[in-house]
């Protein structure tokens, strides 16, 4: 469904609010940025204006209308980090003279080491120049810092004015991260660790008897609901993919890795499918029939390709034997059961 871009404002909660503070002609966008683009600069209006305040705000506004007596559940979704990269410059400024880690990238990366497409702000591929890389990782930073900060103001709202926090059970997590120029790479959608490794952190209630720590378990967002509902007590219905977290905090039997994929977005050959177990990453591209590996012990930021390499030829028989069964039981045109089926028409796979 397209949504008219006129009727979409209309709907627009944050718009609507800017439109009555800032006035008619005040938008989200009016520094110039895009919503998928590469470029940045700091946010060009007040601070207490940008949405990942306002987010906050909301927040707590509808956490204090709410029945004291009784239970709640509230989500609070930050838009940013993702584009378009415009913190504010409080934060912006924290960054932009800093020196920033080296972009890494792979030896399978080639065919993107291209100059910039059109010189495309949205281009998903493609070398920029040193400054543009600079300046665009290091607005995505002070946007991590910006929410940092926001989260913080939120937490102590729910222990100061709300009194909740001892009895609040948090989850903060994201439903993909950026490339951010790694590997030539921009925003997201590719199973590599800058798009698809997420935070994942949880805090209990005060007086829960559960292990504290970091926990090397592979986590997805389909278990955020089944953690919930645990959570409240209430079982979880069948068919239902994901797992309570809980159970891997008390040492009981996980998954032993997890499955993602992507259909086509920008281009038909980067769909894929992979498989990780936070220790090795294999990547099977239909399209092309190619595949990835990756030993993510020693090389966590995917510089080397091992597909080739005679040494993991067991491990990446392992892996791609696991995804012949995996698609295969599903049955939608990637595996016959025996061995991977290339192919180019994703959507009349995921249609049936």
């Amino acid at each position: 469904t397209v949504i008219p871009h006129d009727l979409h404002e209309g709907v627009d909660d944050y718009m609507e609010w800017l439109k009555c503070k800032a006035g008619p002609e005040a938008h989200e966008h009016g520094h110039g940025l895009d919503l998928n683009g590469w470029t940045a600069r700091p946010w060009h209006l007040d601070e207490n204006l940008h949405p990942v305040v306002w987010t906050v705000n909301t927040t707590l506004e509808q956490l204090k209308k709410r029945d004291p007596t009784r239970p709640f559940f509230a989500w609070c979704s930050f838009l940013r980090p993702h584009s378009p990269y415009d913190p504010p410059k409080v934060f912006w400024d924290m960054f932009i003279n800093r020196e920033l880690p080296d972009i890494p990238i792979g030896d399978w990366a080639r065919k993107y080491d291209v100059p910039n497409p059109g010189l495309s702000i949205i281009a998903w591929y493609g070398r920029l120049t040193p400054e543009q890389n600079h300046r665009m990782r290091a607005a995505y930073m002070a946007m991590v810092s910006f929410i940092d900060a926001q989260v913080g103001r939120l937490l102590v709202a729910l222990q100061r004015e709300l009194g909740v926090l001892d009895d609040t059970l948090i989850i903060f997590t994201s439903d993909h991260g950026d490339m951010m120029g790694d590997h030539h790479l921009h925003r997201k959608t590719y199973a590599y660790e800058g798009s698809a490794r997420i935070p994942f952190l949880v805090r209990y209630p005060k007086g829960w008897d559960l292990p504290t720590g970091t926990f090397e378990h592979v986590v997805g967002l389909q278990d955020v609901m089944p953690t919930i509902l645990e959570a409240a007590g209430i079982q979880v219905p069948e068919g239902v993919t994901g797992k309570s977290i809980f159970s891997a905090v008390r040492g009981e039997s996980w998954r032993e890795f997890i499955h993602g994929e992507h259909s086509p977005c920008y281009s038909v050959d980067e769909a894929m499918h992979y498989l990780t177990d936070g220790r090795e990453k294999y990547i099977w591209l239909p399209a092309s029939n190619t595949e990835l590996f990756f030993d993510l012990t020693v090389d966590r930021q995917e510089r080397r390709n091992l597909a080739d390499d005679p040494a993991y030829r067991e491990r990446i028989e392992l892996w791609r034997n696991r995804l012949i069964k995996l698609l295969g039981e599903r049955g939608d045109g990637f595996s016959d059961g025996k061995q991977l089926l290339p192919r180019t028409d994703w959507w009349s796979a995921v249609v049936k």
